[in-house]
């Protein structure tokens, strides 16, 4: 352990914020970095607990103790290694992930957490300006080839672990860049894109192979994988959105998230969109400039929705939540070290919008076609005499108009898309249809293995990445008949649930 009083003397600190009015005006990172004295105090909180609980929390088993230490006594390239040794993309992580590993924080319990994905994210962009992140080619081929379909985090450590094991690693894509909702639907002030392209360099030279532009199932079949390759990985992600099918949902000005997201983001990379329409991409630009702007959806991707609504100059942006809000510390039913359902505010929150919470929207109003307003009803929930699930109840007197222009639909996904290449091979879909895996990550068709969100439905992206590390493994025993020098999480010989 570093400093055995560090979290007596030290309180949590985070990097600053760039000011409201000037991060609103662009889409770069929000946050300005610590000094490097800071980042090693902060990482000296860290409490060598006796049962480290952050490890509870993080479905990667990050060894968090220990690169915490190495970083407090300035072993930088020791932290690195550490943390490479279970997360192939820190770098994402470390500005993406909601961190359930600092809810689980041992000092957590009364004190605020030790500042864990900080501390990653400081690890890794130490390593890059210092040159240590290289290539790490395999030593040899096995001869063995592998399609990986979809480049978000699941598909990309997949396809990571399976080139260093030796195998000739092919990544399809059907957008024309690769990331998957990496680059599309996290804006760029979440996470600017040269992060992903700086990685994409050192994967492509380890010798993994990408395709873009690519629709497996329609471009690619069945009959072409089974052909070329010896193993496929199926990592399309969670993509089906939930819709919201009340009147005037045809109406124009009622948008998906995932169709508004993607566009803003090509945007921002400098694509001409009217191009894109034009070739039919998309159906239409999609632009909040001017509009009074609602949200409907109160996580994440709802929340990157009004912060890049905000970007785009909306006169107003409202943000709808059905469920009541929640407290704003943790509450008694979800103890530590669980993650708890608490009020969080983000800094597209920050950046001006109003939240509204217990709202349910009845339908749209629109003239000639286009969207003009919606109309709600406030809701409470009652649990049935006896006991049983809550039941919606509207209130009567509540209705409201809102005026809108642009409605954007952010409820969350209902699953991987099936109707193309997972039905070609026949997969079989649990219940929520989601590709449905054994414990060795391979579907009901021999070859064909499925990682991430396209088996485990909607999650996150410490997740995604994990379920691609351990599916390499699989698939590398499959290919070579003995057990897999790859590395396994601590805990996997334990069913999965």
């Amino acid at each position: 352990m570093g400093k055995i009083t560090g979290f007596l003397e030290s309180t949590r600190e985070l990097p600053k914020k760039r000011l409201v009015n000037d991060r609103i005006k662009d889409y770069k990172e929000l946050y300005v970095p610590m000094s490097e004295e800071k980042k090693r105090e902060q990482a000296g909180r860290c409490m060598n607990c006796g049962i480290p609980f952050c490890h509870t929390g993080c479905p990667l088993g990050n060894l968090i103790p220990d690169w915490n230490d190495l970083v407090y006594n300035g072993n930088w390239k020791e932290a690195l290694h550490e943390l490479h040794s279970t997360n192939n993309f820190p770098e994402f992580t470390g500005r993406l992930c909601p961190a359930p590993c600092e809810e689980a924080c041992v000092l957590g319990i009364n004190e605020p957490a030790v500042t864990i994905e900080e501390t990653e994210k400081s690890i890794i962009e130490k390593g890059f300006a210092e040159g240590w992140v290289l290539p790490e080619p395999p030593e040899s081929r096995s001869g063995k080839k592998v399609a990986v379909i979809g480049s978000g985090p699941s598909g990309l450590a997949c396809a990571q672990q399976l080139n260093r094991a030796g195998h000739l690693v092919t990544v399809f894509e059907r957008s024309d860049r690769i990331g998957g909702l990496l680059r599309y639907g996290i804006p760029h002030f979440k996470m600017e894109k040269w992060v992903i392209d700086r990685r994409l360099e050192i994967m492509e030279q380890e010798g993994i192979e990408f395709k873009t532009s690519v629709k497996v199932g329609t471009d690619l079949t069945k009959e072409d994988l089974d052909r070329d390759f010896d193993a496929v990985v199926f990592c399309g992600g969670a993509t089906k959105s939930r819709d919201l099918p009340i009147e005037g949902r045809d109406l124009d000005g009622v948008h998906f998230a995932m169709d508004f997201l993607p566009q803003s983001n090509a945007r921002v990379e400098g694509d001409d969109i009217a191009g894109r329409v034009a070739s039919g991409d998309w159906q239409k630009e999609l632009l909040a400039t001017g509009k009074n702007v609602i949200v409907i959806g109160g996580g994440d991707t709802g929340s990157d929705c009004i912060g890049t609504s905000i970007r785009q100059g909306a006169a107003s942006v409202e943000n709808f939540e059905l469920l009541p809000m929640p407290p704003v510390g943790r509450p008694e039913s979800q103890p530590w070290p669980f993650w708890p359902m608490k009020l969080r505010v983000s800094t597209s929150h920050e950046e001006g919008c109003e939240r509204h919470y217990s709202i349910l929207t009845k339908r749209f109003h629109g003239e000639d076609g286009k969207l003009t307003g919606l109309e709600t009803i406030q809701v409470e929930f009652e649990t049935p005499e006896g006991g049983g699930r809550p039941q919606l109840k509207e209130i009567e007197g509540s209705e409201k108009v809102w005026p809108c222009e642009m409605a954007v639909l952010a409820l969350g996904f209902l699953g991987p898309e099936t109707d193309s290449i997972v039905s070609q091979y026949g997969c079989e879909l649990d219940a929520r249809g989601n590709v449905k895996v054994d414990s060795n990550w391979m579907s009901s068709t021999e070859g064909f293995f499925a990682a991430g969100d396209a088996q485990r439905g909607q999650s996150l992206i410490v997740w995604a990445i994990s379920d691609g590390r351990e599916a390499a493994v699989s698939v590398d025993e499959y290919l070579m008949g003995v057990p897999s020098e790859l590395p396994r999480k601590l805990g996997t010989d334990l069913p999965r649930v």
